[in-house]
């Protein structure tokens, strides 16, 4: 990829956006264009996904910019409903990018399958007789997961937790290399359970994979010169201060930790939604992961670095995979996947918690500035400008009427439209 520095791209056409991505991609455009026709998913196939479907439902595919990950330049693939979010990430991309881009790492994709045991009669033999049976457990999982054993994966190692009360669970840890690894360590988990039991006595329970994957984190640093930090009359010292003591906040109190890691989230979860990922298990996993202290604390921290530039790190667990499920037949996954230029698990892991770092300092930077709502109701007017009829060039000149007055509601955006089109249509909703 040349770049993915696109100024001005926010000012084009859908058409000339399509355009210039698949340039940048080095991909055809009517490929990218046949790829992201009915929201990459038709109808039939769509019907083969889940049950009982009656058709499809769209969400916006847009593209994060300016990011720069370990040196090299990527388009963000993120679907997400909420205004701003895709803005603001790419704003603040922009910003880290002048401090020399996101640095990022990921730990191997090992993932936890969980055996359950209850009624475990002796819990300390049942824990020797585990150790001693390491080997053949190992062994036997590895047989049901032969595929990924060949591509360099399997089960790496065992762990026995005690419960209490005759309970344990029996951890097996299994590195599902390019894939998210629900599949495989589900697989695992049922494989093993009877000879679990047997060797511990106890009655099996539970067989399936953990969401909590803190044995597969990343972790990403950036920081922002100081330079970079004016912000609409604000000195830099003033924003990066406010930063730094809004992420305090966040530190000292688990109410505004929730929506500092939601912020996070925002990027995360785009990025894994548009390349066909579980993100109702990323999120489950990562606020988890935020509470493992026993008090819910943010997934990243922001600081005064050297030379006075604002410092960011965050660490969480993220289990994505590039293939398997949606990545075989959904056409806008594919596009994704393309698009992310991850050439594995862990690539796409490192780019979406860039994203997410991303997002979460555009909503710091926000909100110890001119507060949340500015930039967003902006984005938000264009929404209801919409809502209340307007169409084409009509609907920035609504959304930039409504957001000036300071009234971004449907009303308001009506009496404007009436202003520009003349007396709207009465809507029929129906009996």
């Amino acid at each position: 990829m040349s770049s993915s520095r696109l100024p001005g791209f926010y000012k084009l056409g859908v058409a000339e956006r399509r355009r210039i991505a698949a340039t940048v991609l080095g991909i055809d455009e009517s490929a990218l264009a046949r790829a992201l026709s009915n929201g990459g998913l038709d109808l039939e196939r769509a019907d083969k996904t889940i049950e009982n479907v009656i058709g499809t439902y769209a969400l916006p595919f847009a593209v994060g910019l300016n990011v720069q990950m370990n040196g090299h330049d990527h388009l963000v693939p993120m679907v997400v409903e909420e205004p701003s979010v895709v803005a603001a990430t790419s704003n603040a991309a922009r910003l880290i990018r002048a401090g020399g881009g996101f640095v990022a790492e990921a730990d191997d994709a090992v993932m936890t399958a969980q055996v359950q045991l209850d009624q475990v009669p002796d819990v300390d033999a049942a824990r020797k007789a585990i150790a001693r049976h390491r080997t053949e457990l190992l062994s036997l999982a590895n047989e049901v997961v032969a595929g990924v054993v060949a591509r360099g994966g399997g089960a790496r190692d065992l762990e026995v937790r005690d419960l209490g009360d005759g309970w344990l669970v029996v951890h097996i840890y299994v590195d599902c290399c390019d894939a998210m690894g629900a599949n495989l360590v589900n697989s695992v988990a049922e494989a093993t359970a009877p000879r679990i039991a047997e060797l511990t006595r106890g009655r099996p329970g539970l067989r399936i994979l953990s969401n909590l994957s803190d044995r597969r984190c990343v972790r990403v640093t950036a920081q922002v010169p100081l330079n970079e930090l004016v912000c609409n009359g604000w000195s830099a010292h003033e924003v990066r201060d406010a930063v730094v003591r809004a992420s305090e906040f966040a530190e000292r109190d688990p109410y505004r930790a929730v929506t500092h890691n939601k912020g996070i989230m925002n990027g995360v979860d785009a990025v894994t939604l548009a390349t066909g990922n579980d993100w109702r298990a990323v999120e489950a996993g990562a606020h988890a992961f935020a509470a493992r202290s026993g008090v819910y604390r943010p997934l990243s921290n922001w600081s005064v670095g050297s030379g006075g530039a604002l410092l960011g790190s965050l660490e969480m667990p993220l289990a994505l995979g590039i293939v398997g499920g949606p990545s075989r037949s959904h056409e806008g996954v594919k596009l994704a996947l393309t698009m992310s230029g991850a050439r594995s698990a862990r690539d796409l892991a490192m780019l979406a918690a860039c994203a997410g770092l991303a997002a979460n300092l555009a909503a710091l930077r926000a909100l110890a500035t001119d507060g949340i709502q500015r930039g967003h109701m902006a984005l938000h007017a264009r929404s209801v400008a919409m809502a209340a009829g307007a169409r084409g060039i009509d609907v920035e000149k609504v959304a930039l009427a409504i957001h000036e007055k300071g009234q971004v509601t449907l009303e308001a955006a009506r009496t404007v439209l009436r202003v520009l089109t003349g007396p709207l249509p009465e809507l029929h909703l129906g009996k």
